[in-house]
């Protein structure tokens, strides 16, 4: 059983956060709840007894008399008794997973019920009323209650007409789907046999009324204004109940292969908004509250073959794309619910749109993952073909919603140029856009930069998955990691200036440690540089998959080791840079990158020229292969000098020494105007 989010005792964090303006508790049906009740409710109630109904009291440690009662705690596994109980306060708590409350909490949570449902099932136990409802509320929940036994009456009449003649090919369509008779009662399936008034006629004949039977949806008047005729004819019917088990409306599936509509749903009424119900709910609440995974299929015949299967926590939508009022209903039950849509090109298309629906809603710890079938095929043809544990599989390999994101933007697509590279880039910000937590959307964020990454450069991509601290965990320093530099084929490898480029990789590396705020803008040079030694690819490679806006040295100090760090920076060139002399200046920040990039491109451009040029030499006959040498070492020889060459014009003096011109002409002004001075005034003295 998943442990229950904390929760402090009722009266401090339940009391008052739901009262209305009268300062009355509301339920759903319009019933109110005054401070005063649950007081009473809390006083006549023993929590001991409430807990005692789940948990095994450790006989050692509790002392009954005084209401100190210790057991295993019923929400996480554990072989000690950390569950504390004071009956004399009426709350729990857990040493270990930290779940407190009261009895209610409890019974919410091991139950997994709303609120007022608890409240009733307390109430019941205590022997306690429940208030009265005003009198507008009570008649809108009487109207209910009679529609829902309304409903009822005709689940059990169409479970009688599956039994008889007209329905034995509906039987044997349910034996081939692999549902016997105990399923079928399991799961209240019933015959709508082909008659203009068969469940009207049935219903009316025991004095239900007419409006009625129209208002649960099973009847409907023609437009001409003729008598009342049945919505259901000729269909196998799978009655659709809400939360408390109550039957709300109906499904059918069509006999006949040329109906209009395979399925249909009953049409929304008093008890039935399709938009905010599932098929399934109640079983599926209770188990998923006992550790079960949600499971979320296509329809009903998905949902029964699932839950016949061993997967319990199994629901559906009625005949509609999910709403987000189905998936706060999801969210109640489960966190993190797998969407199990069929393999085909509709179940793909859903699993796309649910994407759009869900990432406003998403919240931490609150998402949605993805079992997605094999073409062509559905849960219950996955099962019926390969058995249980090939849909186990299936649903232990759910992908989560982020990947499924990754997938709609790229696939079928090519990234073969800037724009589009671009484009995809602008498609994905758009989408996380819609995340309202920040600190999620930094998440997706993340993850999505790595997979572009990843596409971006497939081979450095591929390397990547297969180390180990590309999943999170520290690798040592220097671990073989299946990078392959190819010495042979690269100029860059070795020679005579491989020191120094050494160095200024080195220099890049510690400058976007220390100013990580620098990645995004070099992101592009980070990701092309190409490293001679091993160890800088995997410096590089871990920088490129940090969160920039965390602590960027302890992100790459787990990733790769602290030892890489430590000899990194323990490197006296890499102690001079400007940059990492003086972190968080980001002018010298982004002058130092410029120039070490601007320098190591010179040179590896230089060296490749150079390599093309010799393989070239002998078909050369004329001058271009010298130009292309000249070209090359005038690159070369610019970005040795820098943006920083000096370019002052010096003049010789009288003693042959060089002196700056402008200095030169200054001081020859000055003395003009002091000769001058002379000249007119005569000398001073």
């Amino acid at each position: 059983m998943p442990r229950p989010a904390s929760c402090a005792i009722f009266s401090r964090a339940n009391a008052g956060a739901d009262l209305d303006s009268r300062g009355l508790r509301p339920d759903i049906e319009g019933m109110s709840l005054p401070p005063g009740f649950l007081d009473e409710l809390r006083a006549r109630l023993s929590i001991g007894q409430v807990v005692g109904r789940k948990v095994m009291w450790d006989n050692r440690k509790s002392n009954p008399g005084k209401g100190d009662l210790w057991a295993p705690c019923p929400f996480h596994q554990e072989k000690t008794a950390s569950f504390h109980v004071e009956d004399a306060k009426g709350f729990y708590y857990c040493f270990g997973c930290h779940a407190k409350g009261d009895a209610i909490t409890f019974v919410r949570e091991t139950e997994n019920v709303s609120f007022m449902e608890a409240v009733e099932i307390l109430a019941r136990e205590a022997g306690l009323p429940m208030p009265e409802r005003d009198p507008q509320a009570q008649e809108k929940a009487d109207h209910r209650q009679e529609l829902t036994d309304v409903m009822e009456q005709a689940v059990q009449w169409f479970r009688m007409q599956l039994r008889s003649g007209a329905a034995a090919e509906a039987r044997d369509y349910l034996a081939k789907r692999g549902l016997d008779e105990a399923a079928q009662a399991r799961w209240d399936i019933g015959f709508a046999p082909d008659q203009r008034q068969g469940v009207f006629s049935a219903l009316t004949g025991k004095g239900v009324r007419p409006e009625q039977v129209i208002d649960c949806g099973l009847a409907a008047v023609p437009d001409n204004g003729g008598a009342p005729y049945d919505r259901f004819r000729g269909r196998i019917i799978f009655p659709i109940r809400d939360a408390r088990g109550r039957a709300i409306a109906l499904g059918g599936r069509a006999m006949d292969p040329n109906a209009r509509a395979k399925y249909l749903n009953s049409p929304e009424t008093t008890l039935f908004d399709k938009g905010r119900s599932l098929y399934n709910h109640k079983p599926a609440r209770e188990a998923a509250g006992k550790g079960t995974t949600l499971v979320v299929s296509e329809g009903y015949m998905d949902t029964i073959a699932l839950v016949e299967a061993g997967f319990g926590a199994t629901v559906a939508p009625l005949g509609t794309a999910i709403t987000e009022d189905q998936l706060a209903l999801m969210w109640r039950m489960s966190p993190e619910p797998v969407i199990a849509l069929d393999g085909d090109k509709a179940g793909v298309r859903a699993a796309m749109r649910l994407i759009d629906l869900a990432l406003p809603l998403l919240e931490a710890g609150k998402s949605l993952r993805f079992a997605m079938m094999p073409s062509g095929m559905d849960p219950d043809d996955l099962i019926q073909a390969q058995g249980r544990d090939a849909m186990s599989q299936v649903i232990e390999q759910a992908v989560p919603l982020v990947r499924l994101l990754w997938q709609r933007e790229t696939e079928g697509r090519v990234f073969d140029s800037p724009e589009r590279k671009a484009g995809l880039e602008k498609s994905l910000r758009e989408a996380t856009a819609k995340i309202a937590d920040p600190t999620l959307r930094g998440h997706y964020d993340q993850e999505l930069k790595d997979l572009r990454w990843q596409l971006f450069n497939p081979r450095k991509g591929a390397a990547a998955k297969r180390a180990p601290w590309r999943k999170g965990g520290p690798a040592p320093y220097g671990q073989a990691l299946g990078v392959t530099l190819g010495s042979k084929a690269s100029p860059i490898a070795g020679g005579p200036d491989s020191a120094e480029e050494r160095l200024r990789e080195m220099a890049v590396l510690a400058i976007l440690i220390t100013n990580p705020e620098q990645i995004a803008a070099f992101e592009f040079q980070v990701e092309g540089m190409e490293c001679i030694d091993l160890e800088h690819t995997i410096l590089r490679d871990a920088i490129l998959a940090c969160d920039v806006a965390g602590d960027m040295r302890a992100q790459v100090a787990d990733r790769v080791g602290a030892p890489a760090l430590e000899n990194l920076f323990a490197e006296r060139h890499v102690q001079i840079v400007p940059a990492v002399m003086r972190p968080g200046d980001t002018d010298v920040a982004r002058l130092c990158l410029t120039e070490a990039f601007a320098r190591l491109n010179a040179r590896r451009g230089h060296a490749r020229e150079l390599s093309e040029a010799i393989q070239d030499i002998s078909l050369a006959e004329d001058e271009r292969l010298t130009h292309r040498l000249n070209d090359g070492n005038a690159a070369l020889d610019r970005a040795a000098r820098g943006d920083t060459e000096d370019r002052t014009e010096y003049a010789t003096g009288d003693n042959g020494a060089k002196v700056r011109r402008d200095e030169k002409d200054a001081f020859s002004s000055l003395l003009d105007g002091i000769n001058f001075g002379k000249s007119e005034n005569g000398p001073t003295s």
